[in-house]
């Protein structure tokens, strides 16, 4: 729950800082939910899980924190190309995450989650 609340106030944060992040997130949303079989719903530790029928492709906190799960192999390629950075928490998994801090950082976080669906598609 605390989770929850968390990023509930990382939103309001964003939102009277830069409020432009916001519609950055909804393009984001809009594009994964033009995939076939994907949806949205809350994360458990809060921000937007992105769904390819029951399964995580990843999630965005409202702070514009993406985590995405990998396959090691993956990614450390991504690691070594420089599109993601090591999971700010789970460093030794496959778990990846990557700031989405200006809009040009769309279509890499595009990039990510699309190749993360074609993993599962």
């Amino acid at each position: 729950m605390f989770a929850l609340i968390y990023d509930s106030c990382l939103k309001i944060g964003v939102l009277l800082t830069t409020p432009e992040k916001l519609n950055w997130f909804d393009e984001l949303e809009s594009e994964i939910l033009s995939w076939e079989g994907t949806s949205i719903s809350l994360h458990k530790f809060g921000g937007t899980q992105f769904n390819y029928g029951q399964k995580e492709i990843g999630h965005l906190h409202s702070n514009g924190l993406l985590d995405i799960l990998f396959n090691k192999q993956v990614k450390q390629e991504l690691l070594v190309s420089g599109r993601a950075e090591v999971h700010h928490i789970f460093k030794k998994s496959g778990w990846i995450s990557f700031y989405i801090s200006t809009e040009n950082d769309l279509a890499n976080a595009k990039f990510l989650l699309k190749k993360a669906y074609q993993n599962m598609i």
